[in-house]
């Protein structure tokens, strides 16, 4: 009986070092000696990721909107030219042509040059033999004289830029958070294959030992078996560790690339920085930086842009309830002299009241229904955005003041369970001695390193959430840049 449990028991060793030597052998490939630190990583992220480069793009939008808006007061170079002729007769023959410059006070200025002939032509088109100059003004006397869609236009489009700056923080603030969580997931993991990987040598010493000691006669076969099988737990431990730690890895790369959109990988010869953790900085958590959240937190700022927008949009709707009532005065010439013809009084006079052609134009809607719906909208719109804007200050208040509150308490566990883990290994370091002397068993020592792992599994996983609730704290002000 004792015979075939020794034959037994040494075919077990070989299977178990035969698992062994395959595990180690796919293991080798990970050299941790090169470290991919935190800050050389978010330094790809914030060079080449996509989503950076889009939010970049928002700056050009917003400068070449700003360049479409005062494209509204570029001069217009402008002519046309009709011919008629039938019967062999030349009926007419009218055309102008000339430049038009809009100011931004509301003023357009124009010069043209004007010429007309022919037997049936139209009395009012006829001119000097020698064509007609022009110059002239069109004035808004009240609608659109103080404000006009020209200028609110320009206004908004300047407003676009502050409101696309807000919109690239909000991204880059969002991909970065992300991107944090994920590199202090894939430290997570590696430390817990380097627990599982020191699990696994204590486990084959032990076995080695215990073996030692069975074939001396000092051990029952019962304890290689134990051991043996604790090889193999540990083993299969470690290979879903390596599993979980390839699945971080490949999460990991999701937030790298290079040049051209080229995406990058991190490879197994990489490792991440230690997770150790310094103190909280509690005095970040002040009242002025709740106070200061309206004014620094990008999405707040996006709707503080917002309503000032509605405010230029207010005011253009307000314009349009004055009268329209326009202005035209030209300057007509004989060809290109603007001279009077007459001899007597000033120059100046002659030339404003003989050679002219004025007119205005005035439109008034009696009930003012379009207008004052408008205007109730926009207002409406107004407290639609200022409410909101309250009730996400409030919000993103509050999410700071949690994360900070989680932050606290995650490191008071933390300490707590520093201390656990040192008395658990105290713990350990006397059944050891215990062991040695025969005073303890095999499934002793094996439940108190098993507790002791399961510890300091505890401990990484809170120090990785240590590292992201002090990087959320910052997404949650709005500050990751």
């Amino acid at each position: 009986m004792g015979f075939n449990i020794v034959s037994k028991m040494k075919l077990l060793f070989k299977i178990s070092i035969l698992f062994l030597f395959c595990y180690s052998g796919s293991a080798q490939t990970v050299d941790t000696s090169s470290i991919f630190s935190l800050e050389k990583y978010l330094g790809w992220v914030r060079t080449y990721h996509p989503v950076v480069q889009q939010a970049n793009l928002l700056d050009a939008k917003a400068e070449a909107t700003l360049q479409g808006a005062r494209g509204a007061f570029d001069p217009k170079l402008f002519g046309d030219h009709e011919h008629k002729s039938f019967d062999e007769k030349n009926y007419f023959r009218v055309g102008e042509a000339g430049l038009k410059v809009p100011t931004w006070w509301g003023v357009d200025v124009k010069v043209a040059y004007l010429w007309s002939d022919g037997i049936f032509q139209n009395p009012s088109n006829n001119l000097p033999s020698a064509g007609q100059a022009v110059v002239g003004v069109e004035v808004p006397l009240l609608q659109g004289l103080l404000f006009d869609g020209r200028r609110a236009q320009v206004q908004q489009a300047k407003l676009m830029q502050a409101a696309n700056a807000a919109d690239r923080r909000l991204m880059v603030n969002d991909l970065l958070m992300k991107s944090v969580e994920a590199y202090w997931e894939w430290a997570f993991q590696y430390q817990v294959t380097q627990v599982y990987r020191q699990a696994l040598a204590l486990a084959e010493n032990r076995f080695s030992i215990i073996k030692e000691s069975y074939l001396q006669g000092d051990k029952p076969a019962i304890d290689t078996l134990e051991s043996m099988i604790q090889i193999q737990d540990r083993a299969l431990q470690l290979q879903g560790a390596l599993q979980d730690l390839e699945t971080t890895r490949l999460e990991l790369s999701n937030f790298l690339w290079y040049e051209d959109l080229t995406p990058v990988e991190v490879t197994e010869s990489l490792r991440p920085e230690n997770m150790e953790v310094e103190g909280m900085n509690n005095n970040l958590i002040t009242t002025d930086v709740f106070r200061n959240i309206a004014s620094t937190h990008p999405l707040l700022q996006r709707l503080d842009v917002k309503q000032k927008e509605l405010e230029i949009k207010e005011k253009l709707k307000r314009e349009q309830f004055k009268p329209q009532l326009n202005f035209k005065y030209n300057l007509l010439g004989n060809g290109f002299d603007f001279s009077s013809a007459s001899d007597d009084g000033n120059a100046v006079n002659q030339l404003l009241t003989e050679n002219y052609k004025w007119g205005v134009k005035f439109n008034f809607p009696l009930f003012l229904r379009k207008e004052r719906a408008g205007l109730e909208l926009v207002q409406i719109e107004q407290l639609d955005t200022r409410f909101k804007m309250k009730n996400k200050e409030l919000e993103i208040s509050n999410k700071v003041r949690n994360i900070a509150q989680q932050l606290e308490n995650t490191e008071e566990l933390l300490n707590t369970q520093q201390d656990i883990y040192q008395n658990y290994q105290r713990l350990l370091d006397a059944e050891n001695e215990k062991f040695k002397i025969g005073e303890s068993s095999i499934f002793l020592l094996n439940s108190r390193e098993q507790k002791l792992i399961s510890i300091e599994l505890k401990l990484n996983k809170l120090k990785a959430t240590i590292q992201k609730l002090n990087w959320k704290l910052d997404w949650a002000r709005g500050i990751l840049q």
